[in-house]
């Protein structure tokens, strides 16, 4: 299990490793959201899915990232993946028995979400490990395209497939993919970071342990900010990212080739982003970079979609909306790496994930009910609002979930606006020292210290 390859090059494996994975992963869940659609054609059966998949994730990041800093962080990414790989094989099996329903798909992305949950914290924190802080921005970059490269291909490649092979071969090739992910993890080497103890020698309980992540993040009013930030905008915008392949299909009548493009779009903005942080390494300001780079995404991105009513459109503000993504989410990254040390990443990152998308598990089922019951039915209709906003988005099918789309945009970017008026978030790198520069103590005994405001 020790692994032969380390460095940038044992990290350039594991990240190969899980673009391979997430590609059969993408074309599963490309052909499974065309199937969802044809069986319900509802908005609420495809943010559900999402819902199912996001929910154990986040609750059980607390927990999950206690684990993660008492256990060998390399095991626990072979463990995230084995399930995740596991939810495909019941799907297929279940496939393969004429048996297949849309609760079982529910159930499969709940069982491969709570596994999820140890993927983050354990992939961040061995970052830390494997790479040197000069080049953390650069590996986060590249981290964070490993679920953008197989967005380009995954619908492409899935719908030309479907074409010779059932959703069973798609499947197929998923499953592949996986053993092909933890194989590359089992070459690399990790290193471990040092064992806490409490002052008494002995090891923290895992309750203690699990809130400790809180306890430091509230401890630290530019922390606490920051996060709080991430959580009213993932709260918002996955109102909107909710009914994506809905709002498509329905307003091009369920185009597979439509959907396709448009995903692969979101995918080819955020590797160009992607890219150009890696050879960029980022701005000396993080944070601004950070906020942004969301500003662009939401004004320019999010609010093209919801008007578009044609392909060029749509790929055009998918383009927009993910090419600064990899820029904001490397800074961000970036941030917690330097402020957190090392040893104390896992728990403190679970703890991050929980509080940070707590709002788009709440949003993503909330954003169907709103798409079939509110924004749908105000746009089919006549009423003086419905005639105010056409000129906006259009009438009918779609035109509804298009208007989602404007107005969550609208708000992110006003919530972004927010946290740049906000000090301790503006300035978080000045207030909040680096754990490497003396200001903290390997223990953390300083944890209910709070940064200056």
């Amino acid at each position: 299990m020790n692994g032969r390859f380390s460095g940038m090059f044992g990290f350039t494996i594991v990240w190969f490793g899980q673009v391979v994975s997430l590609l059969g992963s993408g074309m599963t869940s490309f052909a499974l959201t065309i199937w969802a659609w044809q069986v319900t054609g509802r908005a609420t059966a495809l943010a559900l899915v999402g819902f199912f998949a996001f929910f154990p994730m986040v609750a059980l990041s607390p927990i999950a990232g206690a684990l993660v800093d008492r256990w060998n962080r390399k095991r626990v990414m072979i463990l995230s993946d084995l399930g995740a790989g596991l939810a495909t094989v019941a799907l297929f099996v279940l496939l393969k028995l004429g048996s297949l329903q849309i609760w079982h798909i529910y159930i499969a992305a709940g069982f491969s979400g709570a596994f999820q949950a140890f993927q983050f914290p354990a992939y961040s924190a061995s970052i830390t490990m494997m790479i040197p802080k000069s080049q953390l921005t650069r590996a986060n970059a590249l981290y964070g395209m490993v679920r953008s490269i197989p967005t380009i291909f995954a619908p492409m490649t899935a719908g030309a497939l479907l074409a010779f092979i059932d959703i069973g071969g798609i499947m197929t090739i998923d499953i592949v993919t996986f053993l092909f992910a933890i194989g590359a993890l089992l070459i690399v080497r990790i290193p471990q970071p040092a064992q806490e103890l409490s002052a008494d020698g002995l090891r923290p309980t895992l309750l203690s342990d699990s809130l400790f992540g809180f306890r430091y993040i509230f401890a630290r009013s530019s922390l606490i900010g920051l996060l709080l930030y991430f959580l009213l905008v993932n709260f918002l915008l996955s109102f909107a990212g909710g009914v994506l392949a809905p709002m498509l299909l329905a307003r091009s009548g369920s185009n597979e080739i439509v959907l396709g493009t448009v995903q692969m779009l979101f995918g080819i903005g955020s590797v160009a982003g992607g890219l150009l942080l890696t050879f960029w390494g980022g701005p000396r300001r993080k944070v601004l970079a950070l906020l942004g780079s969301v500003l662009i995404s939401t004004v320019f991105g999010q609010t093209v979609i919801g008007v578009g009513r044609s392909l060029a459109v749509w790929a055009a503000g998918a383009f927009l909306t993910s090419v600064t993504i990899p820029i904001a989410s490397g800074a961000s990254q970036s941030i917690w790496q330097t402020k957190v040390p090392a040893h104390l990443q896992g728990r403190v990152f679970a703890a991050r994930i929980m509080i940070g998308q707590i709002g788009g598990a709440i949003a993503l089922p909330l954003s169907g009910v709103l798409a079939d019951r509110v924004f749908e039915p105000l746009m089919r209709g006549t009423s003086p609002l419905a005639r105010a906003l056409a000129p906006l988005v259009g009438t009918g099918p779609g035109a509804g979930m298009g208007l989602m789309f404007v107005v969550f945009g609208i708000l992110g970017a006003a919530a972004t606006v927010g946290a740049y008026l906000f000090r301790p978030v503006r300035e978080i790198e000045t207030l909040l020292p680096d754990w490497d520069a003396g200001a903290e103590t390997a223990d953390t005994a300083e944890v209910g210290a709070d940064v200056p405001a």
